[in-house]
């Protein structure tokens, strides 16, 4: 079904600084993740399984790589007739340096012409960087039944987590009656996902009220939520049940990618009913040597496997040399380890050379070891 009431502008401005040289010279909503995908593809192809044809891509820092990326919008069939994926860079402005978005709701803020053109009665606001499948069409229609002038999709965490979160604190009947921002004595553990349904036309106009405020952060959770509850509106809380993950990590990006190796994951690439679009690369079919031994793997075309390959996932184009061993890893597109050299509990970046003999990565680090420079193979 159709939802031409309401279009979705995801946020993809995001730097992502704890993914270090990952994020280098791409948009965290670019980074690479499951073999074949890009974090992106989730959201997008949710919007496109929702029946949502007017998506807005909000695009900062290092945006080149995903800006033609996510300009493609038949990857989605976001492309047909009055339908589409559009990017939206921050706007120039006279009395600044620099062009940036300030803030989440600033964001909006300055895309609301855009969002006017298409006269939605709701907006859907959604973070480009997170790993889930969601029905945005269902909830869309809990805030018709709740009557909200907002909602916001809510997962339950461990509560020893709570406190890393924005927490919803709700009434018996599912209305949000306080928000408390990364609490250090939380109260309940109801996550927002950052996913927010608003009724537009007052969106617009505390967005409009809200840019001429000089000592607001222009932030949804930091000013829009708060000046909602202050003004008594009424906020419903989404509760979301399955697979989210928010890879702001190497450890968290990992152990995404580690997931997919349980046939009991909730994510289910493999789902029929609720594909996961994404970029349909031209490469040859996986080639297994015949000296090769693979456990647990998750190998995607193009690669060649030589060597020894267990718990890891192996992304298009990775090449495993004779007498090599990936145990416990993740390899990114084009990673070659040649002959004898072992990775373990490591990410390798795209491109990564790694050279006969060499080791990296180790069975007892606490942490997943980056590797992102070439490695020397053992003179």
């Amino acid at each position: 079904m159709k939802q031409n009431n309401m279009l979705a502008m995801i946020l993809a401005g995001g730097r992502g600084s704890r993914l270090h040289e990952l994020t280098n010279k791409v948009a965290k909503p670019a980074v690479s993740y499951g073999g074949k995908y890009r974090i992106v593809d989730f959201p997008l192809s949710n919007c496109a399984n929702s029946g949502i044809d007017i998506v807005g891509v909000l695009t900062q820092y290092e945006s080149v790589l995903l800006n033609s990326y996510v300009a493609a919008g038949g990857r989605w069939g976001l492309d047909a007739r009055e339908s589409g994926v559009f990017v939206l860079p921050p706007r120039e402005k006279a009395d600044a340096d620099l062009d940036v978005y300030r803030g989440t709701a600033d964001a909006i803020s300055q895309n609301i012409d855009f969002i006017d053109n298409y006269a939605p009665e709701y907006v859907l606001i959604l973070s480009g960087d997170h790993i889930y499948k969601m029905n945005y069409a269902k909830m869309l229609a809990y805030h018709k039944e709740m009557n909200a002038d907002a909602t916001i999709a809510v997962i339950e965490v461990p509560m020893k987590e709570a406190s890393r979160f924005g927490i919803m604190n709700t009434d018996g009947e599912g209305h949000i009656v306080e928000f408390e921002e990364k609490p250090e004595h939380p109260k309940s553990n109801l996550a927002s996902m950052g996913i927010y349904i608003f009724n537009w036309k007052l969106l617009r106009k505390m967005l409009l009220t809200d840019m001429k405020n000089a000592d607001s952060h222009h932030d949804f959770g930091k000013d829009i939520i708060p000046q909602l509850l202050a003004d008594n509106r009424t906020l419903a809380a989404y509760k979301y049940q399955g697979y989210w993950k928010d890879v702001g990590t190497i450890d968290s990006l990992w152990e995404a990618n580690m997931d997919l190796l349980d046939s009991n994951n909730e994510l289910d690439l493999n789902d029929p009913t609720w594909k996961i679009y994404t970029e349909d690369i031209p490469a040859l079919p996986q080639y297994i040597g015949p000296d090769a031994k693979i456990n647990r793997a998750f190998i995607t075309q193009g690669c060649i496997v030589e060597g020894e390959v267990k718990n890891s996932v192996l992304f298009t184009g990775a090449k495993v040399g004779k007498g090599a061993k990936i145990i416990d890893s993740v390899l990114m597109p084009g990673v070659e380890v040649e002959e004898n050299a072992v990775v373990q509990r490591a990410l390798v970046a795209e491109d990564i050379h790694i050279g006969s003999g060499a080791c990296v990565g180790s069975a007892d680090s606490e942490h997943i070891e980056l590797i992102f420079k070439r490695v020397k193979g053992v003179e």
